[in-house]
């Protein structure tokens, strides 16, 4: 890697593949945005390329003759030099095998081809840069509110998504902003993919834009919607009830995806090789709040949940321990700071925190970044501002190296 003029890191691929059109096409966009690509037509010798020039990523077609892409990706993997080297299958077959077969024999990424340009460059550098990719697209509670109040932040409902190194997409909750999330991916033009929607709570601001995800709807598609089940209810139901037809014309029989429900409870899952661990939140019925664990790192996504001040007649000490414990040193931390002190006096009971309440939690857990999220529907972009600044000062008294932001719809974080 160097760091081009402009400050931007500039990388260095390879690419192996016996079409010379789609291989120049594919040097071409890699070129146009400040990198470097080296071209090999045939896969004999890439090996031996990729020891001498030790690129940072291989684009590799898998079916080439003599040697095809399975059998390069092996060697590569062989030698224990290499194993710095990211390598993106790009290839024209879209089998769930290949992908999976891929990911065995030691692939970072696999891509389909035709590949929409955008999505070459941020798949390759996110693969290279080892990040994970945390998108807002809704970032209030209650109530979507759009108009000039809510401008800079954005007006949508809970919704943010995760994606990882190795193309694993997550989303958490379902709000208002998923519909903007579903005309990102399909401007895309993906043929197929797979995500994991993790579901805090069946509260409508937190579901009830799911019929509008279009992905749903397109044949091919895979999702996993998980979250946790009340009482005899089970996370299906709670789905399809709101899609009923007396609510909603369209039922959960018309998705051409294939869906899958799983109820979870407090505990830890593995879900496409990463650790999530899960906590019972305090807020009306029953809501999770999420760590995910990637790499050495870890992202938090906890919403809704009250905090009581200390001589609350509901504050619970022990609550706040096991919240802080469940969260301790994670890099960021999105979290409910529905109110400002003030409006909290008179909100309490409601299910949500202020946001001194949820500095001090931080400070506390020795979070990295805090990011204020589920603003209250009366609040403008001023008010959030307001927040921000009361976050900032009550980390200042306490001397805490907490950063903290308040995100708003569109933006995207590295983790």
């Amino acid at each position: 890697m160097t760091i081009g003029s402009r400050g931007k890191a500039s990388y260095r691929f390879l690419v192996v593949d016996d079409d010379p059109i789609a291989a120049a096409a594919a040097a071409a966009v890699l070129r146009g945005a400040g990198h470097t690509a080296e071209i090999m037509n045939a896969a004999s010798g890439a090996v031996e390329r990729v020891a001498a020039t030790k690129p940072d990523c291989v684009l590799l077609d898998l079916m080439m003759p003599n040697v095809d892409g399975y059998e390069v990706c092996t060697a590569i993997r062989a030698r224990p030099e290499l194993a710095r080297t990211k390598i993106i299958v790009l290839s024209m077959k879209a089998y769930d095998y290949d992908r999976r077969r891929s990911r065995e024999l030691g692939a970072d990424g696999y891509l389909v081809k035709p590949v929409n340009v955008e999505s070459l460059l941020r798949e390759a550098e996110r693969l290279i840069r080892d990040t994970l990719d945390l998108t807002y697209w809704g970032v209030r509670g209650t109530l979507p509110v759009p108009g000039p109040r809510s401008r800079r932040y954005g007006g949508n409902t809970s919704c943010i998504s995760l994606t990882f190194p190795s193309g694993a997409f997550f989303i958490f909750d379902a709000g208002t902003g998923i519909k903007a999330l579903s005309d990102r991916i399909m401007a895309e033009g993906k043929p197929r993919m797979m995500a994991h929607i993790f579901i805090s709570h069946p509260h409508w601001d937190h579901i009830n834009a799911l019929p509008f995800f279009a992905p749903l709807y397109v044949p091919g598609n895979e999702f996993e919607i998980l979250g946790a089940p009340h009482g005899d209810i089970d996370v299906r139901k709670l789905v399809s009830d709101q899609m009923d037809g007396i609510y909603f014309p369209v039922t959960i029989r018309e998705f051409g995806a294939r869906v899958y429900f799983r109820d979870l409870s407090e505990g830890e899952i593995t879900v496409e090789g990463v650790t999530v661990r899960t906590k019972l939140l305090n807020h009306p019925g029953r809501c999770l709040g999420y760590r995910v664990e990637y790499g050495g790192r870890s992202f938090s996504y906890v919403t809704d949940h009250e905090l009581y001040p200390k001589g609350h007649p509901h504050y619970d000490g022990r609550y706040r321990d096991e919240l802080a414990a469940f969260l301790d040193g994670t890099e960021v931390l999105v979290t409910d700071t529905c109110y400002s002190d003030e409006e909290y006096k008179k909100k309490q009971g409601w299910g949500h925190s202020s946001v001194i309440e949820v500095a001090d939690l931080a400070s506390k857990a020795r979070v990295k970044a805090l990011h204020l999220f589920h603003h209250d529907p009366d609040q403008s972009d001023e008010d959030i501002d307001a927040k921000l600044s009361q976050a900032e000062k009550r980390l200042q008294e306490q001397s805490s190296p907490t950063r903290v932001i308040a995100p708003a719809e569109g933006e995207t974080y590295h983790i």
